[in-house]
């Protein structure tokens, strides 16, 4: 258990420490509920899904789950970057309310191993970028199904909810892409020009929720109380604020099984199996080679032509 592994990670060595250390539980599903997978699994995943998950993490503000004891013990949300972390990984200080916090940013392979080693089985990440953080990039929809089912089980409201949505986006002309949250729910992510202010992304992304909400009021909700929603899907835009964080494409959930966010192709919601927590470290990696996104990221919009429409369409 004290054993140490190095391997090596561009112009790195990055230690991995403990790497038979029992971390993260077998799915609910297993015979036996045993731990399935170790601190070394998490790391050899991370190691692996590099060259798909970098491009999505590169200059951006992170915040971490961190599990050191593994996952079924305390985790802690990590903002600033301890002072004992190398001087090679980068950082990006930004604004907070009464001062600044200097975040993580992973921007190498060296990094994102590093992180793991450090029992961060989690990376959230920033819509927007280094030196740009109040003009994201990135808008996302964060779908989530009501009550307390399984993600197989909640499935069905969810891929309807992102299909609706896909469509209403295209109507007002914004390419869009979905993904699972490796949870309960889907991510639908829409590329901007980064020249919108973070306020102005997230006013327009309530404005398209309203609208869903107002044609299908008996199934979705933009409330964002529980109390309110009423049985309903809620459409969560909160992650388009300032500082706010959503789930990086391909991290690792810290849930028994060890489901993964992974990037879909739009057929694949309909696809046998398919749920938010159906792909794992077992098999992210090879979704990962199949480039489900498939340059969609790659058109980024600017928002006011598509403003005009979407109000085109309430009006009408």
């Amino acid at each position: 258990m004290g054993e140490t592994r190095t391997v090596r990670a561009g112009r790195r060595t990055v230690a991995l420490h403990r790497p038979r250390k029992p971390f993260i539980p077998e799915g609910a599903d297993a015979a036996d509920g045993g731990a399935a997978y170790t601190k070394g699994d998490l790391f050899d995943y991370y190691r692996s899904v590099a060259p798909f998950m970098l491009p999505h993490l590169r200059g951006r503000p992170l915040m971490l789950e961190r599990h050191p004891d593994g996952v079924p013990g305390p985790r802690f949300m990590q903002k600033d970057t301890p002072d004992h972390y190398p001087d090679w990984i980068s950082r990006a200080e930004v604004a907070k309310e009464g001062g600044t916090v200097t975040h993580t940013v992973c921007d190498d392979s060296a990094t994102l191993l590093y992180l793991a080693d450090q029992a961060c089985v989690t990376l959230h990440r920033w819509q927007s970028r280094v030196g740009r953080v109040d003009r994201p990039d990135r808008m996302v929809f964060d779908l989530d199904p009501a009550g307390d089912g399984a993600p197989q089980e909640v499935y069905g409201p969810v891929r309807e909810a992102a299909r609706l949505l896909g469509e209403l986006l295209d109507q007002v002309g914004l390419p869009s892409a979905v993904m699972t949250t490796g949870s309960r729910g889907l991510h639908v992510v829409v590329p901007v020009n980064g020249r919108h202010h973070v306020d102005d992304v997230r006013d327009f992304a309530k404005e398209v929720t309203d609208v869903m909400a107002a044609a299908h009021p008996d199934r979705f909700t933009t409330a964002v109380r529980k109390k309110d929603r009423g049985g309903r899907l809620y459409l969560d835009v909160l992650r388009n604020g300032y500082a706010q964080t959503a789930v990086a494409p391909f991290s690792v959930r810290a849930r028994p099984g060890a489901p993964v966010a992974v990037p879909l192709a739009w057929e694949q919601l309909d696809a046998p199996g398919t749920h938010a927590a159906r792909w794992t470290i077992t098999d992210a990696v090879a979704q990962a080679r199949t480039d489900p996104w498939a340059g969609l990221l790659r058109s980024p919009r600017a928002l006011g032509p598509a403003r005009r429409k979407l109000r085109a369409l309430r009006r009408g």
